[in-house]
């Protein structure tokens, strides 16, 4: 179990697979850290989710769908760490009424007896309730400290990217820097979660690629230093709903730039919005390269804002560092903007309408999972380029796919 653990690393706990691997890490240390011994081999532990409580015992689903109550006596050990804890020296007491359906649990199993009769030696619970406050702030980091865009060119040796983005003011080229200590990491073929994302390095990112940093901009905007980048090469899809089938959850559409006919899945982590007209009109004129600045960029920005239901003042988003449009330096990318759009039913979508799509890559046997389906796009796909209209998107929701939780 430990090595199956320990060998994922997702960009965020998005849903339970970091809390499941950090629960991992405190088991396998906490012997060392404690002096105390292992659970022998036939009483293997156990990870999963509590389903159901009693006084005497609980039930823990484990992430494969297996489900075992678990018999908690006086002398099982009752701990809880918060998320982040690399061993057990932080962990606090608990009481068999403090757990809740739904927290994280590893459970180490002691057996005694011919046939064995198995009871827990200790609990270790990660609370849903910190998961939840943990992954909050994560995406909020990431909100307001990141930029996303497509990859331009890659220099591995100088530790540098450099991607195309949209702000406000219009197109920016902007130099991510990728320090020794920076987390790189890569989408896994065929995912659309940051969980499932796996370590890389620089020489996997290519030109085109999707990529996504947090970190700090620089005070001119053209440079950005990463603690954390996340790429993946993905379908970039622009053109006509030709059909939407609700049943498999799937929607097929005309590309414009290949002129054949892409279908995609729609699956519970994709993201489905729909642009307000007056923010499409505003978003296609800063890719057509009007009104770069002065009110008229100002204004624009703010009247999308107010249309996403964002705060329009410079407070509002976040100071300008990547957290709204309307900011007062305006540095904001529009990723950030449409993730504070409504969510819309796949229902809205109807043939004829106009999209832009970034789904997953496709693979062998296997259809591609749309990660965006962004509608109302008819005023982008008007006079602009395929490579214009795809920067101000990028594939990763920081408010879906597994909801992100915290390291």
């Amino acid at each position: 179990m430990g090595k199956d653990c320990m060998g994922r690393r997702g960009v965020f706990v998005r849903n339970c697979t970091r809390a499941a691997m950090i629960l991992c890490a405190v088991l396998s240390t906490a012997g060392l850290l404690a002096g105390q011994t292992p659970a022998p081999a036939k009483a293997p532990s156990i990870l999963g989710t509590i389903k159901a409580l009693a006084a005497d015992s609980m039930t823990v689903a484990t992430d494969a769908g297996a489900e075992t109550k678990v018999a908690v006596t006086q002398a099982t050990r009752l701990l809880r760490v918060a998320p982040g804890s690399k061993d057990l020296s932080q962990a606090a007491p608990m009481t068999i009424s403090e757990f809740q359906v739904g927290d994280r649990v590893l459970v180490s199993m002691r057996c005694a007896g011919e046939p064995p009769a198995c009871e827990a030696s200790r609990v270790v619970a990660m609370k849903k309730s910190d998961i939840a406050d943990k992954q909050a702030h994560e995406r909020e980091e990431w909100q307001r400290h990141g930029i996303g865009g497509l990859v331009k060119s890659v220099d591995a040796a100088q530790g540098t990217v450099t991607i195309g983005t949209m702000t406000a003011a219009g197109k920016k080229d902007v130099a991510i820097a990728v320090r020794n200590n920076t987390i790189v990491r890569r989408y896994a073929p065929g995912s659309v979660k940051f969980d499932d994302a796996k370590s890389s390095t620089l020489t996997e990112v290519q030109a085109g690629d999707q990529l996504r940093a947090r970190g700090v901009r620089g005070a001119d905007g053209a440079t950005f230093a990463a603690d954390e980048i996340v790429t993946g090469s993905f379908l970039n899809v622009a053109g006509t709903v030709t059909a939407v089938d609700a049943g498999p959850g799937t929607i097929t559409v005309s590309d414009l730039a290949t002129k054949k006919s892409v279908q995609v899945k729609v699956s519970p982590d994709t993201q489905l919005r729909k642009l307000p007209p007056n923010m499409a009109q505003m978003i296609a004129a800063r890719l057509k390269g009007g009104g770069a600045a002065g009110n008229g960029a100002s204004g624009g920005a703010q009247g999308a804002s107010a249309a996403a239901g964002a705060p329009s003042n410079g407070a509002g988003a976040q100071g300008g560092q990547g957290g709204g449009m309307g900011g007062g330096q305006g540095r904001g990318d529009f990723q950030q903007l449409l993730n504070r759009l409504p969510a819309a039913p796949l229902s809205d979508f109807q043939k004829g309408d106009a999209v832009m799509i970034v789904a997953t890559g496709v693979q062998k046997d296997a259809q591609a999972t749309a990660i965006t389906v962004l509608g109302g796009v008819e005023p982008l796909l008007q006079g602009t380029t395929q490579e214009q209209a795809s920067s101000i998107l990028t594939p990763w929701s920081l408010s879906n796919g597994g909801d992100a939780a915290a390291q």
